[in-house]
């Protein structure tokens, strides 16, 4: 989820509203009653409760069945970008004091190798059919504009900013705070760069911002800064939250949700880095929000082969070429 109008907390995964499915969608989409975005753009994912809730913050958490089969289009791009280009990096930053000698599920470790894979996949790649320099309310990109890309080695850098401890539970404003000092950190101080690179920032274990697994599992936004505009995601300690953040989501074991909502959001960025200008559907939902905590059928979340052969959980992603009217698939 992006924090755009900051949709519902992130995974933004899709919201729940009842059941499973409800917490997981409303997660990814925008959490409900979750605090505005830092700007007007982004969206987070947020659970809506439990398993019911997952989704996102800036998205608001949206049911889990509600506008799949409205097709995404584009927003205009703010500051003329909506989509990653170029590079598309991700810059980990594991914020704080907290995570010395302190992870107990392994989160740090799995969120690298996921990153060190996702990029090339099959599972990625639906998010290439999006684009940039079209025109508002385009849906089919076709040759047109500029795509995002789906390049090998998406994982940029890794930091351990532990050289005193993050604030116990960090505001939004504190989180975009830490994703500036990261782009200086890792020497990304130009606008141009980043529109092709995201950070995301992850809190340790006891350490989430406020609302995390009751009201939202991650979300993405953006922020400004002497740099340009800076796309991040506010990933907390995944499995604190349980299975109402996908721990055990379709069988897909207890860390699930580490990679269900890191992918959720990761994807999200790509095609909206700057929420709200990329692509969204009339409900304000972004890719992966309209297929966040699907259980069974088509798009339902598994177990997918990446680049190399790394084999992690995730969710699926919407694809406008998917039929006549669009929908989630597992790889493009």
């Amino acid at each position: 989820m992006s924090s755009r109008r900051r949709r519902g907390p992130s995974i933004r995964s899709v919201a729940i509203g009842v059941g499973l499915a409800g917490l997981l969608g409303a997660a990814m989409a925008t959490a409900v009653g979750a605090a505005p975005p830092a700007r007007a753009t982004g969206d987070s994912d947020r659970p809506e409760i439990m398993m019911k809730i997952h989704g996102d913050a800036s998205h608001a958490a949206k049911p889990i069945g509600r506008g799949r089969t409205a097709l995404l289009s584009y927003h205009g791009g703010i500051g003329g970008s909506g989509v990653v280009t170029g590079g598309d990096k991700v810059f980990l930053v594991f914020w704080g004091s907290q995570w010395s000698g302190n992870d107990p599920s392994g989160e740090a470790a799995i969120e690298q190798g996921f990153f060190n894979a996702v990029g090339g996949s099959s599972w990625n790649n639906s998010v290439t059919q999006y684009c940039q320099g079209v025109a508002i309310g385009t849906t089919n990109c076709g040759s047109s504009g500029t795509h995002a890309v789906n390049p090998t080695g998406v994982l940029g850098g890794v930091w351990y900013d532990n050289a005193s401890s993050a604030p116990a539970h960090p505001s939004q404003a504190q989180l975009a705070g830490e994703a500036i000092s990261a782009a200086a950190h890792f020497g990304n101080t130009t606008a141009a760069v980043n529109t092709t690179v995201q950070y995301v920032i992850n809190t340790a274990t006891g350490n989430n911002a406020t609302g995390f697994g009751t009201s939202w599992c991650a979300w993405h936004s953006s922020t400004g800064s002497a740099y340009g505009n800076i796309a991040y995601t506010n990933m907390p300690y995944m499995t604190d939250a349980g299975a109402s953040c996908g721990a055990n989501f379709n069988g897909l074991g207890a860390k699930a949700g580490i990679t269900i909502v890191g992918g959720h959001e990761f994807a999200e960025t790509e095609t909206d880095i700057f929420p709200n200008g990329g692509w969204l559907d009339r409900n304000g939902a972004e890719n992966a929000d309209k297929c966040a905590w699907i259980s069974s059928g088509q798009g339902a979340s598994a177990n997918v082969t990446l680049t190399g052969g790394a084999v992690y959980p995730v969710q699926s992603l919407w694809s406008n070429a998917f039929g006549s009217s669009g929908g989630c698939v597992n790889s493009y």
